[in-house]
């Protein structure tokens, strides 16, 4: 029984932890993202631009609609990256310190196989995701639930998308359909 408790005191505060680095890096790189796009003159997606009527708008409007919409796949899958690597690094740590107890280093090196197995799933479902033909899709798996974000031609997503989605999401990482979430990206 203790055993199981300092497993699930790691485990909680390596999920805290993975949250917090993923807000500070999610609003930080927002915040630098809308500066470089500021620079360069693109607009960010839900950013608000003033198109103003009359001759040329129709230029003026092309030139406030350019924005890349591959950035958010990318941005979450970095995020997400870095906010794993900063667990693992504390894991890492947490096992190598001299007088770590057996029992630490044991659920540092768990925690550490959990976190790489995560990623495995998580590229394996966004890889067969966009085999189906989807232009993107990004994966977020956690100890008891998943949440795929898919990119459509459309921005919705039908019955028979989610159905597909909700298939390989299922099969690649064995939890109930109950415990994943499927989106599209708008």
């Amino acid at each position: 029984m203790r055993g199981n408790w300092k497993r699930n005191a790691v485990l909680l505060t390596m999920a805290v932890l993975v949250c917090a680095a993923a807000a500070l890096n999610w609003k930080y790189s927002a915040q630098e993202g809308t500066d470089a796009a500021e620079e360069a003159g693109t607009k960010i997606l839900g950013e608000a631009a003033l198109v103003s009527g009359g001759e040329g708008s129709e230029d003026a409007m092309d030139e406030t609609a350019v924005y890349t919409g591959g950035d958010y796949f990318a941005s979450a899958r970095l995020t997400r990256q870095q906010a794993r690597d900063n667990a693992i690094s504390l894991l890492q740590e947490a096992a190598e310190q001299e007088n770590a107890d057996q029992t630490v280093v044991n659920e540092a090196s768990e925690g550490i196989q959990v976190l790489a197995s995560y990623t495995l799933k998580e590229a394996q479902i966004e890889n067969l995701v966009t085999a189906k033909g989807y232009a993107d899709c990004v994966a977020f798996m956690g100890e008891d639930s998943i949440s795929v974000v898919v990119s459509t031609d459309t921005g919705e997503l039908t019955a028979e998308d989610v159905a597909k989605v909700m298939d390989i999401a299922v099969t690649e990482s064995g939890y109930p359909a109950s415990a994943i979430k499927v989106m599209a990206a708008n």
